[in-house]
């Protein structure tokens, strides 16, 4: 039998079904408190008291401080009314192959775990009686340490802030462009059932407007303060070399529509398991209100570069780019990867789903392979994005 987590080790994470979608991603609920219950059945006596006692009250289930996920093995579960669900703070999953429970000793056993806000093990406890499992949960949960607090012993987000990147006079000929030329709507990159990358557009995930950069002058311009002034920073601080650019765009992000991408990772699908680093050049810093990075996994605070400055991050960290509350927000947001990098995208180029995005990857890798060296190549991609 599989062994139980033990308090200090990770989480093991997963994709998994829930009733509202396919394709729930666990990694993207870290930030918070999260209670992973596995509970066997909702027609078990013991697991519906204690769902029935997690819905009744909210709580410290708010999805602000906690969250609760119960985990059905039972496909009997998927009938509608069968999982009393709440939000904000209640959910579930399906696990009806049972891969999840055996990831977590819980394949045979009813139990719950507590997890930190970076989705590590705090606790575990059986579940015996449903009612009073419920009620120590919540007492438990409550107790934990506010997640604003947290930042006093947490020495932040692992990311590197590098002032003076671009000039003024250089940042607003980026936003000359964009409003000469204006943006279209944004999507991200998702993968579908069969492994395949393809775009989609979901405005409860992200508001955000993009144009491509097709003037040369503010391309090579672009890419030449990154080689200059970036490029040996990362180097020197994250000791990778970074020899390829990936998207020259500017991004809008409006507050009249409330602009923001909510939580993601930017290398979750094959078309996108190339990139390293991302990188967010504000280019109006003080021009805006809201629209600052933020990185669950670690705190509550937010980053936001000064005028012409960047916030730079590894492509794996859970980032969200928060709503613009006043004025429009003017960003580009480059990837950065390197030779090894490239082959990982040439050999990903056949799981595209869309036939023209690939074709076009394919010519540009073609156009750009005798390139191959220590400086950064031109390149278009895909537009799913960091903040």
């Amino acid at each position: 039998m599989p062994r139980l987590l033990e308090p200090g080790d990770p989480a093991p994470l997963f994709v998994v079904p829930t009733p509202q979608r396919p394709d729930f991603r666990f990694d993207t609920v870290a930030g918070r408190y999260v209670v992973l219950s596995f509970f066997g059945s909702a027609g078990d006596a013991q697991s519906a008291r204690l769902l029935s006692a997690i819905a009744a009250e909210v709580g410290p289930f708010n999805d602000g401080h906690a969250a609760f996920f119960g985990v059905s093995q039972d496909k009997n579960d998927a009938q509608p009314g069968r999982l009393p669900t709440r939000v904000p703070g209640l959910r579930h999953f399906y696990d009806f192959d049972s891969k999840i429970s055996t990831s977590y000793g819980a394949d045979q056993r009813k139990v719950s775990y507590v997890l930190s806000p970076g989705l590590r093990v705090l606790a575990r406890f059986p579940i015996e009686d449903g009612a009073e499992h419920a009620k120590m949960l919540a007492e438990f949960v409550s107790r934990l340490p506010p997640l604003t607090r947290l930042g006093t012993t947490t020495p932040g987000a692992p990311v590197l802030v590098v002032p003076y990147l671009f000039e003024p006079h250089f940042c607003r000929a980026l936003i000359d462009y964009y409003k000469e030329v204006g943006g279209k709507e944004s999507g991200f990159m998702q993968s579908l059932p069969d492994g395949r990358t393809a775009a989609a557009v979901d405005h409860a995930h992200k508001r955000r407007k993009d144009a491509t950069i097709e003037d040369d002058e503010l391309r090579q311009g672009m890419k030449a303060r990154i080689e200059q002034r970036l490029v040996p920073e990362i180097k020197k601080v994250f000791q990778f070399n970074a020899t390829r650019i990936e998207r020259y765009i500017v991004a809008c992000y409006d507050s009249g529509e409330g602009g923001y991408f909510r939580a993601h990772r930017d290398n979750t699908t094959k078309g996108t398991a190339h990139r390293r680093f991302a990188v967010t050049i504000n280019l109006n810093a003080d021009e805006f209100e809201g629209g600052e990075l933020r990185f669950p996994e670690y705190d509550r605070h937010s980053y936001k570069a000064p005028t012409g400055g960047a916030v730079v991050f590894s492509c794996s960290l859970l980032h969200e780019a928060l709503p613009v509350t006043k004025g429009t927000r003017y960003c580009t947001l480059p990837f950065l990867y390197d030779e090894e990098g490239a082959k990982i995208r040439e050999q990903n180029l056949s799981y595209f789903a869309d036939d023209d995005l690939r074709s076009q990857l394919e010519r540009n890798l073609l156009e750009k392979g005798a390139k191959r060296g220590a400086k950064p190549v031109l390149s278009k991609s895909t537009n799913e994005g960091t903040g």
